[in-house]
């Protein structure tokens, strides 16, 4: 599953450091989600983003998010 920043605010923020229209495997991108939920904004999260957190938690994460 491939992942592309711009498609999702909160990921592009916690991933300043990258090109905006970069892809990430969902496997790194559900890494960047856990290791830097400090940075998300869970109130700001869209629907898309939401549902994006829920499919990488249940594809990569055993349907657990580890924050």
């Amino acid at each position: 599953m491939q992942v592309r920043l711009a498609d999702y605010p909160q990921l592009r923020k916690i991933c300043w450091n990258r090109r905006a229209d970069a892809l990430l495997d969902g496997a790194e991108a559900l890494a960047l989600y856990e290791r830097n939920w400090r940075h998300v904004e869970p109130e700001a999260l869209d629907g898309a983003e939401r549902r994006l957190i829920q499919q990488l938690a249940d594809l990569y994460g055993g349907g657990v998010l580890n924050v």
